[in-house]
């Protein structure tokens, strides 16, 4: 039987998603608050609802793929509104814990299961079917959006209790915040050494040195070419999150402090829409350099 499965946000991960849903053979149901949005995903074959509410009515599972703390409020408030009973949602963001669980105690005051699935990936792996779940909550849920996590992504894991996915985001985006960084900085020493960029990522990327960040934003960096694919204000906004969440652990990151002060001058610089790996661009400007 074709499961229908929906989708509130349909920004670079939402849209992705969903389109990667409609070829796994999913009756997929969307909605966005942009209409740019809402065409884009209907010519991929998603549905469109009128609302964030009508979309848990029609649905048996639903995600949550949405850019700001106050959307996630407002879609818990209307999704748990109109739900149809036994409707199960994924909470595929970035957002403090604090958050999540206050959307997870609407949603179950209408019957509603809400897990805290954050993924690891940026829109490119979206569109790709390649992110990586990090879920928890209930196994039984877990298991019942087994097919769903198949469809979008190249692997998921099972993490225990509610909001164990979300600590687990929160290292690894930890890491991608400044191996981002790392990466863009050794193309500008390579460009300033005189050093051609394309042989710099050839080399850098053969070499231990590498990263999954210098090898999927390294090559933005050699054509100096940023499509907004991981928006660096998305990066900087997970970063201040993380950074919350280490000091309430009682953990040091001194390199993510350093990170975080040259993605704050890099947004003020006007470069917060573009793929993170923009700061490429940010620190050859700093250092008076040109192509």
């Amino acid at each position: 039987m074709t499961e229908v499965v929906g989708v509130i946000g349909l920004g670079a991960m939402g849209s992705g998603m969903a389109a990667n849903l409609v070829a796994a053979g999913h009756d997929a149901i969307g909605f966005d608050i942009d209409p740019r949005r809402r065409s884009s995903a209907a010519e991929a074959g998603v549905r469109i609802a009128d609302s964030a509410g009508a979309v848990g009515a029609a649905s048996e599972i639903v995600i949550f793929s949405l850019p700001t703390q106050s959307g996630l409020a407002d879609v818990a408030v209307q999704v748990a509104a109109q739900a149809r009973e036994g409707l199960l949602c994924l909470e595929t963001g970035t957002f403090p814990l604090a958050a999540k669980i206050a959307a997870r105690d609407v949603l179950a005051a209408s019957g509603v299961e809400l897990m805290d699935a954050p993924l690891s990936g940026t829109g490119l792996q979206a569109t790709e079917g390649t992110l990586v779940v990090f879920a928890s909550g209930s196994r039984e849920g877990f298991d019942r959006a087994g097919a769903v996590f198949r469809a979008i992504g190249r692997s998921s894991h099972y993490l225990g209790e509610f909001g164990n996915g979300s600590r687990m985001k929160y290292i690894a985006n930890l890491l991608v915040v400044v191996q981002t960084l790392v990466a863009a900085e050794a193309h500008v020493l390579g460009m300033a050494a005189g050093m051609d960029p394309a042989t710099v990522q050839r080399l850098a990327e053969d070499s231990t040195g590498s990263s999954k960040m210098l090898e999927i934003r390294g090559p933005m960096m050699v054509i100096d070419d940023y499509p907004p694919a991981g928006r660096l204000d998305l990066l900087l906004k997970d970063a201040e999150i993380i950074k919350d969440f280490a000091i309430r652990a009682g953990a040091p990151t001194p390199l993510l402090d350093t990170a975080l002060d040259i993605y704050r001058r890099a947004s003020a610089a006007g470069m917060g829409d573009f793929d993170g790996a923009i700061l490429c661009r940010h620190l050859e400007t700093e250092a008076g350099l040109e192509r």
